[in-house]
């Protein structure tokens, strides 16, 4: 059989040469329309840190830069900085990169290098750093409909400006939250581990390593987040669960909460204690002013059991647990 009797028909060329054209049209387009999209990130990107600067507000995202062609989209900044001069805040961090797969272009996910530097009026300017922090989240309008975060070898401390030596703060080995819409609320769910909170940033008490979680709804947190407001009053929120651990010690606190037009707290809340020896000897060495109170209160809980619940009302500031007052709760701004 010779070489010619191999090839394959004039008509089965022309399709294969066919199928190769359309396929280097359909990369093509497809190539045209990925640079056309980072073109287009680009310039949104100029275009909102002009607007910020034409509103007195600077932002910097230093050497803005898109890669990944031709199947993900990785954006990065060297650095990123906000400084409102009125309002006197401002903040900045390290590099940023930020990516998604082109099959997933709605859930895109970054990885942020600290520290997060922050200045804030009426609190000591911070330096926040970690091992690791990474972000995801799935797009959606008008607000994701999931935002998470998750950090390792978290740290935070007064930021060393003007050569003063730096106070520690606290150190936490692992911190996770997850912001989710739900109808008009907000939920809010995360926790942390080996949270450890330096003696000199409460004013020399002691208190051990805590782990904690919670899971919180904001109410008409949408709009909230829309509006900017200025102030906590008028706003409300459901405790599914917040907890707080050390050991075998246990604090979780659930129940409704709100403030109200004249800044006056409400809250219908149950407490519920785990070990409650072990929580007085905490709060004893925390607290050891009230050692002596405290040690005789919770010898009472402890007749109750090993997890007693009792109520904590609070009503226009005045709070009380069961039947014992506890005073009242200045107004919030």
């Amino acid at each position: 059989m010779t070489s010619s009797d191999e090839r394959p028909p004039p008509s089965q060329r022309r399709r294969l040469l066919w199928l190769a054209a359309f396929i280097l049209v359909l990369f093509g387009i497809y190539s045209a329309g990925w640079f056309y999209l980072a073109d287009l990130v680009e310039s949104a990107t100029d275009k909102a840190v002009a607007d910020l600067d034409d509103n007195g507000i600077k932002a910097e995202c230093a050497n803005l830069a898109v890669r990944g062609y031709p199947f993900s989209f990785t954006l990065s900044c060297d650095s990123l900085a906000y400084e409102d001069d009125r309002r006197n805040v401002a903040a900045s961090t390290g590099k940023i990169n930020a990516a998604t797969q082109i099959t997933r272009l709605l859930s895109p996910a970054a990885e942020l290098r600290g520290p997060l530097r922050t200045s804030v009026p009426g609190m000591t300017p911070l330096w926040i750093d970690w091992d690791d922090l990474r972000a995801d989240m799935k797009l959606s309008w008008p607000l994701p409909r999931r935002l998470s975060l998750q950090a390792e070898g978290l740290s935070g401390q007064t930021d060393p400006a003007d050569d003063t030596d730096p106070v520690s703060l606290f150190s936490a080995g692992t911190a996770t939250g997850q912001l989710r819409p739900n109808g008009p609320d907000i939920d809010y769910a995360g926790n942390f581990t080996d949270l450890e909170i330096d003696a000199a940033a409460i004013d020399g008490r002691v208190l051990p390593p805590l782990d904690g979680s919670g899971d919180v709804t904001l109410k008409n947190g949408v709009t909230l987040i829309k509006a900017n407001p200025k102030s906590l009053r008028g706003q409300a929120a459901e405790i599914h669960e917040l907890d707080l651990s050390s050991g075998t010690a246990r604090i979780t606190v659930s129940g409704p909460l709100s403030v109200d037009d004249d800044g006056l707290i409400n809250a219908d809340l149950t407490i519920k204690l785990t070990d409650p020896k072990a929580v007085a000897a905490i709060l004893a060495t925390a607290i050891p002013e009230q050692k002596k109170e405290i040690q005789t209160g919770f010898a009472g809980l402890a007749l109750l059991g090993n997890q007693p619940s009792m109520p904590l009302k609070i009503v226009r500031g005045k709070a009380s647990l069961g039947f014992i007052p506890l005073g009242k709760i200045k107004p919030v701004d």
